[in-house]
């Protein structure tokens, strides 16, 4: 059971069969609104009868009555009326044989877990992808209580991404992004020769939809401001690494960029605003100069999350997690290191 303790207590699918059920809080679900923690434990019922019973005042905690935004505590018994649970068909899932992340693990306690995510997995599934890096780790590690992102890469971005195991590190984590005490350093590879060293971007951006659903992003504008009615100010301190001139392939700049907050596609579209696309882009990009690079060997976007820096969110100690720059990356610079 994921989100209560399990010593004499019933399973989430026995509880609809039992006069009442009475759970004890534990660590996983400590901090969680007790809606959200009902509708985890009474699967297949409907969340219209979860409120119901929460409004009825069957649902009591330590013998009281709660409203739904009720936050539990460590300890908590939670009192659950008779409810039965809509039969559902599910696929039954196995735990894979082979572990698709397990060597991509770069640090990990009881607390934490980073990985160094590969591109081309989305974090989590929908849109059509019905299993992301969350999922995939929830299914190999059937024994974990709990386990959360942190936060979120673009699916074609690889590097340094952090999951919780446990809720205390996920709200201290969130707190700690929240008022900007982590340093997330990004490599990145753009067209077109970077002249300053050093560079502080500031501008506001908007999000919209696509006529498919997709999602974009796009920087506030006069002509934008009052379409979207949405001013998202993002921030990003730019530092120059290296500058490349190929005979064939043009000029290209690789770039360190660090967070100061974290928008959806922050750097991809602030990047392209100022006329540095990234190589490989294929939302914001040059479309048809990422078809030339493919042919040289360069497949995915050059964007990479090389360093986070944190204090741990239990121990507060320092920690400094590194993801090495992947090997398609790293022979696209030497190729363009060898030409140029």
């Amino acid at each position: 059971m994921n989100n209560t303790s399990t010593q004499n207590q019933p399973s989430p699918d026995q509880v609809s069969e039992l006069a009442a059920a009475f759970l004890t809080v534990d660590e996983a679900s400590e901090g969680q609104r007790v809606d959200n923690f009902l509708t985890k434990t009474l699967k297949g019922v409907p969340k219209s009868h979860v409120y119901r019973i929460l409004r009825s005042g069957e649902v009591r905690v330590n013998k009281k009555r709660i409203d739904a935004d009720f936050r539990l505590s460590m300890g908590d018994v939670v009192r659950i009326p008779p409810t039965r649970a809509k039969q559902m068909d599910r696929p039954e899932l196995k735990i894979p044989s082979v572990s698709k992340f397990e060597n991509a693990v770069l640090y990990e306690d009881d607390a934490l877990l980073v990985i160094d995510k590969p591109a081309g997995f989305a974090v989590h599934g929908g849109s059509g992808i019905s299993r992301g890096v969350i999922e995939q780790m929830r299914l190999e590690r059937p024994k974990a209580k709990f386990l959360e992102l942190v936060h979120r890469l673009d699916r074609e971005t690889s590097g340094v991404l952090m999951l919780a195991k446990k809720r205390s590190a996920l709200v201290a984590l969130h707190e700690a992004i929240r008022h900007n005490q982590t340093d997330k350093r990004y490599t990145i590879l753009v067209q077109g020769l970077w002249l300053e060293k050093k560079k502080r971007v500031v501008l506001d951006l908007q999000r919209y939809l696509l006529p498919n659903g997709e999602r974009r992003v796009n920087v506030v504008t006069d002509a934008s401001k009052d379409k979207y009615n949405e001013r998202l100010t993002s921030e990003t301190l730019f530092k120059l690494l290296k500058n490349y001139n190929h005979p064939q392939l043009g000029q290209f700049s690789l770039l360190e960029a660090q967070l100061v907050t974290g928008r959806t596609h922050q750097l991809r579209v602030q990047l392209a605003h100022l006329g540095f696309v990234i190589v490989g882009d294929d939302k914001y990009g040059d479309f048809p100069a990422n078809k030339v690079l493919q042919k040289h060997g360069l497949k995915r976007m050059f964007l990479h999350s090389a360093v986070t820096k944190i204090h741990h969110p239990l121990t507060n100690a320092k920690l400094e997690l590194i993801a090495p720059l992947p090997v398609e990356l790293s022979k696209f610079l030497q190729k363009l290191e060898t030409n140029s």
